[in-house]
């Protein structure tokens, strides 16, 4: 590979204007079943044997995944030197790799199938304690390590309801899979394209009646919706603000949750962003681009902790993803 392709900003123009939702889906469902039942017949070794090749395919045929691999965990070493070098390609293929590993936790996940013993907690007493007031809140969540681990374990505590807002048009196939391990699944999906006045207004009673609503706060919005650039791992990146107007139009607390690999198992992270969001006129544009600064220092915080458990495969700090068409790559 040409080291000039690796840089931060090396991703070519088709990459660099791609946007994540114009990324088509690469499941292979009968290969998603296969590995699955092969785990649970012969445990993960095997199965981590048999998937290091077609991770390997994977990174070999798809440059927009490779090459926003490298670019990002070349950010990742200028900012932290967690590396201790310029990543090479072992190491994207062993991001790539903990992508391949942690779909089968998310299978397991939903499936119930997963160890919840080796699941950590960091913070959930802010949401504990929200849940005893009868109240709800919006939970700012990134493509971090295995979520559906949040989605298992709302399911497994009484008083916690969760309404998972997704865009589910680039991963239909893996997430009918998820919906078939888990048919009984207190935990509701939300399809979204937009945040139209009456979903605004559908979402704010789920809230008032001590519901969780989780929206993802690091990809911008799909359909030319409000983005805000703020400081991202050395470069202004855009995040949607989409997360800050649902918490103000419903009056409630606003969190963050990440997921990243610890020892064995995984660490959930809940940290509360802002007991109160207030966009008032006419400091409107300041506010979401503090709120949005926030969660970004946060983001790189426990991505850089953890960096090869963020899965967002295309150039995140492109100046204009939007585009037609649509290119084959990794999604999450």
């Amino acid at each position: 590979m040409n080291p000039a392709d690796t840089g931060p900003g090396a991703a070519s123009g088709a990459a660099r204007s791609r946007h994540w939702s114009t990324i088509g889906e690469v499941t292979c469902a009968w290969g998603v079943w296969f590995l699955y039942f092969l785990h649970r017949i012969f445990g993960r070794t095997l199965f981590r044997i048999v998937i290091y090749p077609v991770v390997t395919y994977f990174w070999l045929t798809r440059p927009l995944a490779r090459r926003s691999s490298m670019a990002f965990l070349t950010r990742v070493e200028q900012t932290a030197g967690t590396f201790g070098g310029r990543p090479t390609c072992r190491h994207s293929l062993r991001h790539l790799f903990c992508f391949g590993d942690t779909l089968l936790d998310k299978l397991l996940a939903i499936g119930g199938r997963y160890r919840f013993d080796n699941v950590r907690y960091e913070g959930v007493e802010v949401l504990r304690e929200q849940i005893a007031r009868g109240q709800g809140g919006v939970i700012m969540t990134a493509h971090l390590g295995c979520l559906e681990l949040c989605r298992a374990v709302a399911n497994r505590r009484d008083g916690m309801r969760l309404t998972v807002l997704v865009h589910t048009q680039h991963a239909e196939q893996f997430n009918q899979i998820l919906s078939r391990l888990d048919p009984e699944s207190g935990v509701q999906l939300y399809q979204i394209v937009d945040i139209s006045p009456a979903t605004a207004l559908e979402l704010s009673a789920r809230v008032q009646a001590g519901e969780f609503v989780a929206i993802a706060g690091d990809r911008a919005p799909a359909h030319g919706g409000r983005a805000v650039r703020v400081p991202f791992m050395g470069a202004p990146a855009r995040f949607p603000i989409g997360p800050y107007v649902l918490a103000s139009l419903m009056r409630c607390p606003l969190y963050a949750l990440g997921c990243i690999r610890q020892r064995d198992g995984y660490l959930l992270r809940f940290t509360e962003l802002a007991r109160e969001v207030k966009l008032r006129r006419p400091r409107r544009e300041e506010a979401l681009v503090e709120l949005a600064t926030a969660y970004a220092a946060w983001l790189q915080a426990i991505v850089l902790e953890s960096p090869y458990d963020w899965f967002n495969f295309y150039d995140f700090w492109a100046d204009d993803p939007v585009t037609a068409g649509r290119q084959v790559a990794a999604a999450s």
